[in-house]
């Protein structure tokens, strides 16, 4: 099940959530530098970290799973958001570069099936940079942060996922050595708790961080599958019920 919209905009709107984005963008930053004129979607609740590369890029989308909600963005200017299934995503073959995906995999209801839609939507050579909640770390124990939900990872778990639908992991990191507390005195000790973590144990990591790129060299196999969803808006007009004639029935 999704984290909610409004359960993860009040997460990185609190003091330990951006204390979170501050250690995530500066692992992002060590991998994607930056992204100039290049198609980047985020996938799942990105905006806190899509504001960085969007200066750089052709354009910038944010796709947010219909299990989560989604809001306008960027705030004030045309909307770039969109409410999407991760297995059927709005796009046609090869056309985005770069692909982000944070709160999103964890989530998934199928990954497979997610990763193979993103592995379609991506140009050859493109490349996907996932974060995901660590299996041994802290964080993924604790419910009262976004990365205590879902299905966290191990690092073999999520390399052997990426090998097996068709991409080539390459450079990772890890980021959120500190312990989620809200507590001030942990706070202000969390950029050293960041240096000092990532040379000590960095198996205990918050999240890991993974990019991969699409392989072409093998083919993933190809079949019919039909649509297992179907869009119902929520204020959709019934009708009236009508006789064979056209009236309405007699009551």
């Amino acid at each position: 099940m999704h984290a909610d919209i409004v359960d993860l905009r009040q997460f990185y709107h609190s003091r330990l959530g951006r204390f979170t984005e501050q250690a995530i963008s500066m692992a992002l930053a060590s991998i994607w530098a930056r992204l100039p004129e290049e198609r980047l979607v985020g996938l799942g609740y990105v905006l806190p970290y899509l504001e960085r590369f969007r200066t750089d890029t052709e354009r910038t989308f944010a796709f947010m799973p219909a299990g989560q909600g989604a809001v306008n963005w960027p705030v004030a200017e045309l909307s770039s958001t969109a409410l999407v299934f991760d297995e059927e995503l709005p796009l046609p073959d090869s056309s985005i570069d770069r692909i982000l995906m944070v709160h999103s995999l964890e989530f998934a209801e199928n990954p497979r099936e997610t990763m193979k839609e993103i592995w379609r939507v991506l140009a050859p050579g493109g490349r996907l940079v996932i974060v995901v909640p660590n299996r041994q770390g802290v964080w993924a124990r604790m419910d009262h942060t976004p990365f205590g939900s879902g299905r966290p990872y191990s690092r073999g778990q999520l390399t052997a996922l990426l090998r097996e639908t068709n991409f080539t992991p390459g450079a990772s990191c890890e980021a959120l050595f500190f312990p989620p507390s809200t507590t001030k005195t942990v706070l202000k000790l969390g950029r050293a708790f960041e240096k000092i973590g990532r040379a000590l144990w960095p198996v205990f990591s918050g999240v890991i961080i993974v990019e991969a790129q699409k392989r072409l060299y093998q083919g993933l196999p190809v079949a019919a599958r039909a649509s297992r969803r179907v869009f119902v808006p929520v204020l959709a007009p019934q009708g009236v019920p009508t006789t064979r004639d056209g009236q309405p029935p007699a009551r």
